[in-house]
């Protein structure tokens, strides 16, 4: 069921509310050279880690005018998928095409392998288990397992055996998501690590490019390939809440409709309110809760493959590059390959206030 569609589809006539602006987006400077995978904010403070294609690691430190100067640039041996800080802003991991996941010291800028896979590490995220103040690493591959590191020693302290390929993975407080081939969504309690507490075949009838948790760890979005979006509630009593609605597709022309990827969801640190990104080059802000387009934007000029929202929720950054959506066919010497920085203004993100009376 499209909850969505009436808002999406009459967004022209309701533009003068719903249409953004991207004028004041500011380029990250000496940006990386081959497409973004991925983009996290630290949690204590404006730096954005960014990984690329290009086999490479950078950190931005970004100041009170959105100005960007690199702090800190290293290298894997292989495209890298994945960039996470550590709770204290102190530690960044990475992870990538070359099996292994890297710690690095942000002071210092020594780094040390802290993870092992047979097969590519597609996601590496940092979490602190239940009960405990000792940070873990939780990694997922496409050796079709996550595994869970302590980074004092070498071996993992964990691991769980998934369906297919991860693709995706989040995690926030004691909930973490898995997203694999073939559609599998895996939900484990961080409680009980070494067990599926949920397991369920995506609601999304095409592949899925992306999972993401929601701020109150109640449940997680998901993204698929066909420009479709899930809201998807952990519990079986929250159930009538779940609802999936179309996104990132050009008008019908005739009988045909173009529909591109949603490559990145990300919820915004304060509002709890989230981004869909796509191949399309467009992004949207949304409000689950009223089931409403907040704003959307005009495209940038090429695919966005990756967001993120800083800590204090007043940045949004986004990454334009080539996802080869299209074939190799599609990419050129011409295409954009960059990082922006979206200033949020007003209530962009704010949800959207409940009329209904209860």
């Amino acid at each position: 069921m499209s909850l969505f569609g009436s808002a999406a589809s009459s967004a022209a006539t309701n533009s003068a509310n719903t249409a953004g602006d991207l004028s004041k987006d500011v380029t990250v400077s000496d940006p990386p050279e081959d497409t973004v995978s991925d983009l996290a904010f630290s949690p204590t403070q404006d730096f954005l880690a960014v990984s690329s294609w290009d086999k490479k690691v950078r950190v931005y430190e970004i100041n009170s005018q959105g100005q960007s100067q690199g702090k800190l640039l290293y290298e894997h041996a292989a495209p890298v998928f994945s960039v996470d800080f550590s709770a204290d802003g102190t530690k960044l991991v990475s992870a990538g095409a070359d099996k292994m996941a890297k710690l690095c010291d942000l002071a210092t800028g020594q780094q040390q392998q802290v993870a092992a896979h047979d097969n590519a590490i597609k996601c590496a995220k940092f979490f602190t288990p239940p009960n405990s103040n000792e940070a873990l690493l939780v990694t997922g591959s496409w050796d079709k397992t996550v595994k869970y590191w302590d980074l004092r020693q070498s071996t993992p302290v964990g691991s769980v055996t998934v369906q297919e390929r991860v693709y995706s993975m989040d995690v926030c407080k004691n909930l973490l998501v898995v997203g694999t081939a073939d559609r599998y969504i895996n939900v484990i309690g961080l409680n009980e690590p070494s067990k599926f507490y949920k397991t369920l075949q995506s609601p999304l009838k095409w592949q899925t490019r992306v999972v993401s948790c929601f701020t109150d760890a109640s449940g997680f979005a998901v993204g698929s390939i066909e420009g479709r979006c899930a809201i998807q509630y952990v519990e079986e009593k929250d159930a009538s809440l779940n609802f999936s609605f179309k996104c990132h597709r050009d008008p019908p022309q005739g009988n045909v409709t173009n529909v591109y990827a949603v490559n990145d969801i990300s919820f915004h640190p304060q509002h709890g309110t989230f981004s869909t990104a796509g191949s399309d080059g467009t992004f949207h802000f949304w409000d689950k809760d009223a089931k409403h387009r907040l704003k959307g934007y005009p495209t940038v000029g090429g695919s966005i493959t990756a967001t993120t929202f800083n800590a204090s929720g007043n940045i949004f950054a986004y990454a334009v590059g080539y996802d080869w959506s299209k074939g190799h066919q599609g990419n050129n010497q011409q295409y954009p390959n960059k990082v922006m920085l979206h200033p949020i203004q007003g209530d962009e993100c704010k949800p959207r206030p409940n009329v209904k009376k209860r």
